[in-house]
């Protein structure tokens, strides 16, 4: 079908097609981790033991020839970075084009999210020539943003999906959380190293022209959800109590955590879900599925009683982060993964995906299959 200049584009809603996830092949208990780590300070053990995960997918430092775990520099760290993003990237992407039925020629966009390390050039670079990618690839990189980056990147690839109907774009979001670990004995790396664990998830993206009868038709049997809206809020009260800073004591970037931060986030996500139903009729009672950032478990029952969520509801997310840790900008994934495999979904159904990170913010979409 051809657009004359007064015949205008009649584009539906983008869609989500298939997943694809990836981990590395190492899983740790937390237990593990603490023996690894020779760690016996009780209040660190006690931190690890009782933040609701049983293990984690890491990328551990090699061993001394004491049997110790090395300290690795700064400069380690980014080339595992960048070694495990492209590889974890690689692989997510690779099982989200079986599942719909397509070839890595099929792929007209690719945004790559990370914000575990710094790369130049980015990400989607270096997949599209590891892979063999066309050459002519659209691309973006999404790069620091946090764990709430995975829905600002759907949304920038929904905007692209729309400009470009048929052609299908693919989100990567690759996350090396192992990279950014900074191990001194404190309370304050002792949370984050007792939270994060490696990752990467890949999604599709597809918005069909109406009437064309041309256009892709990817995965037809596996037509996934459209994506209806999004909405998002930045907590500017909060803006420095999550970040990912130059440590100047040990010589490196270490995540940091503010203690308040769940209640923060907790606080504010009826403000952005009443934002983003607000204008559709619809209320929360009336979401199917919830998508949450597996971000660690205070945060998630912050989350469940602002919203007046089930533990049914919040099932995949703490799922998740039981299996696997808080991955980052891939968690939501993991989780609408999930979600698919049990095979409760049902045309009509609405859902919602939320994240969280830096800045402070919280991003939401809402979908409907």
């Amino acid at each position: 079908m051809t657009a004359t200049l007064t015949e205008p584009l009649l584009v539906t809603a983008p869609r989500i097609l298939g997943v694809g996830t990836a981990v590395p092949p190492e899983s740790y208990t937390q237990q593990d981790v603490l023996d690894l780590f020779g760690i016996e300070d009780p209040k660190v053990r006690s931190v690890f033991l009782k933040g609701a995960i049983d293990r984690r997918s890491l990328v551990l430092p090699p061993l001394a020839a004491d049997g110790t775990r090395i300290m690795e520099a700064q400069g380690d760290l980014l080339d595992k970075h960048k070694a495990w993003a492209v590889g974890m990237g690689a692989n997510a992407l690779s099982q989200c084009l079986k599942r719909i039925g397509a070839d890595l020629s099929d792929v007209a966009h690719l945004c790559c999210v990370t914000s575990t390390g710094f790369l130049t050039p980015g990400l989607s670079a270096l997949l599209i020539r590891d892979l063999g990618m066309d050459r002519h690839t659209s691309r973006a990189d999404i790069v620091g943003m946090g764990c709430n980056a995975g829905l600002n990147a759907l949304n920038v690839v929904r905007g692209w999906a729309v400009a470009n109907p048929g052609k299908l774009a693919v989100l990567v979001c690759a996350e090396a959380c192992s990279a950014a670990y900074a191990m001194d004995g404190t309370m304050r790396t002792a949370v984050v190293n007792s939270l994060f664990g490696d990752g990467a998830a890949a999604i599709g993206i597809l918005a069909d022209q109406v009437g064309d009868k041309d256009a892709a038709d990817f995965g037809s049997d596996l037509e996934g959800p459209r994506i209806l809206k999004t909405a998002s809020i930045i907590i500017t009260d909060a803006t420095d109590a999550m970040r990912y800073d130059w440590d100047r004591d040990l010589g490196r970037f270490s995540f940091f955590l503010d203690p308040q931060i769940p209640y923060v986030v907790g606080a504010h996500a009826e403000i952005v879900v009443d934002r983003l139903l607000a204008g559709t009729s619809l209320r929360r009672a009336d979401i199917a599925h919830w998508l949450v950032h597996s971000g660690g478990k205070k945060v998630i029952d912050a989350v469940a009683v602002n919203l007046g969520l089930t533990r049914h509801d919040l099932r995949h997310t703490t799922g998740v982060l039981r299996d696997f840790g808080n991955v980052s900008s891939g968690s939501f994934l993991f989780s609408y993964d999930r979600l698919l495999q049990e095979g409760v979904v049902r045309p009509g159904d609405h859902g919602v995906l939320m994240t969280m990170g830096p800045g402070s913010t919280i991003e939401t979409a809402l979908i409907q299959w």
